[in-house]
């Protein structure tokens, strides 16, 4: 039986993801010039989901006022997760307005349509559990999986040996069954995990692996979000109208006869581009998002409302929202080092990310590896290097 509902959870934070994250829901930051829960919900609809069923919490306001109660005709429930105590957790909130099985899914990751419906086809030829799994080389960032004879036998999270090549995919499909096993499953640290109810589903059940080999990219880090745009480009997932061959520019854009578009790349409502500007390849600028004359931009997510001055260099960069940079801003590139918390991640590609509403006013330099928070203020000519914290001023 064809699975009609679907709950996507989509309560989290994303702390690692800081400080991009610091206004927003790590699901409602950019893939390309869309939030990465726009194209999850294109997955779903796509593949024949007729409800969805939304876990918030985090920031809960901006998934709900962006969505509203209905996307591509497609009726939205949302269910609020008030404290973020695991992922079984989250689904659990889901039990009052779901009735029989459902795919369930996170928020913050992009996956195609054909995947759902293979693991949705899974479930409807044997009624059991069944779980998109990929191949990985690296599986020690994931959950690893365990298959025999098409059946998960285990699912070990973070594995620090390379003996597994196969990853849990975030993509099941559940019977209504599923919210009792939930009930059981031992709490640990005070949250439920999802894959801890896997487990106990694997003592009596049979537990479907669905290898996949379609579109799966994770945000976990920064850095990731240029992956998943590059991703998205590549496949033409954005809704803009084309100008040439993997050049979207929205109709109401309005680009210099002078300026350069690389493809591929994405102009989204609103925007401006001047003369002798370069853009691209593998960017991404959001709704009334600005850039001045002489300016380069590549590889490079600029959100909504950005605005570049002219004679600026912006690469591998992402901006938040309603970030304004000066004339002669330079962003060179990566590789870098980045420190996220107190981890330190080698050789990264990444120039800088720079949150939410920050100024920087003119002729200033970024070290790559650099993260800027929400409303810092960086003065003229100043040399930004490591972190920058929310609401500082930063001068000579």
């Amino acid at each position: 039986m064809h699975i009609d509902t679907a709950v996507v959870l989509a309560a989290g934070e994303g702390t690692r993801l800081r400080p991009l994250t610091r206004n927003r829901p790590k699901p409602m930051l950019p893939a390309a010039n869309r939030p990465i829960l726009e194209h999850v919900f294109d997955a779903l609809v796509e593949a024949g989901i007729e409800k969805l069923v939304v876990v918030v919490g985090y920031k809960r306001d901006r998934v709900q006022d962006h969505f509203g109660p209905t996307y591509r005709g497609v009726p939205i429930s949302y269910v609020s997760q008030t404290k973020q105590l695991g992922s079984g957790h989250a689904l659990l909130q889901a039990r009052s307005v779901v009735d029989g099985p459902a795919l369930v899914m996170n928020g913050d990751r992009l996956v195609d349509a054909a995947t759902i419906e293979e693991v949705d086809t899974s479930y409807a030829e044997t009624g059991n559990t069944s779980i998109a799994v990929l191949e990985r080389q690296d599986t020690s960032r994931y959950g690893a999986v365990e298959v025999q004879d098409r059946d998960i036998v285990d699912i070990v999270e973070k594995p620090q040996h390379d003996e597994f090549r196969l990853i849990n995919g975030g993509v099941y499909a559940f019977d209504g069954d599923i919210f009792e096993a939930i009930d059981e499953t031992t709490r640990h640290a005070g949250e439920l995990a999802l894959t801890d109810t896997i487990e106990l589903l694997l003592e009596s059940d049979r537990v479907q692996a669905v290898e996949v080999d379609g579109m799966w990219v994770d945000a976990t880090y920064p850095w990731d979000l240029l992956t998943v745009a590059r991703e998205v480009l590549a496949r033409g997932r954005v809704v803009e109208s084309a100008r040439d061959e993997q050049v979207w520019v929205d109709n109401s854009a309005r680009v210099h006869d002078e300026a350069t578009l690389q493809s591929p790349v994405v102009i989204g409502p609103d925007c401006e581009i001047g003369p002798d500007a370069v853009i691209g390849p593998n960017v991404a600028l959001g709704r009334n998002t600005t850039i001045g004359a002489n300016s380069v931009i590549q590889h490079t997510v600029l959100d909504a409302d950005t605005r570049v001055d002219p004679s600026s260099t912006l690469i591998d960069t992402v901006t938040g929202q309603d970030v304004d940079l000066g004339v002669n801003t330079v962003v060179p590139g990566g590789p870098a080092d980045v420190q996220v918390g107190t981890e330190v991640f080698e050789d990264q590609r990444l120039g800088a990310v720079i949150a939410d509403r920050a100024v920087a006013l003119g002729d200033v330099s970024f070290v790559s590896g650099s993260l800027v928070g929400p409303n810092a203020r960086l003065a003229t000519g100043v040399t930004v290097n490591g972190t920058v914290r929310e609401g500082a001023e930063v001068v000579r």
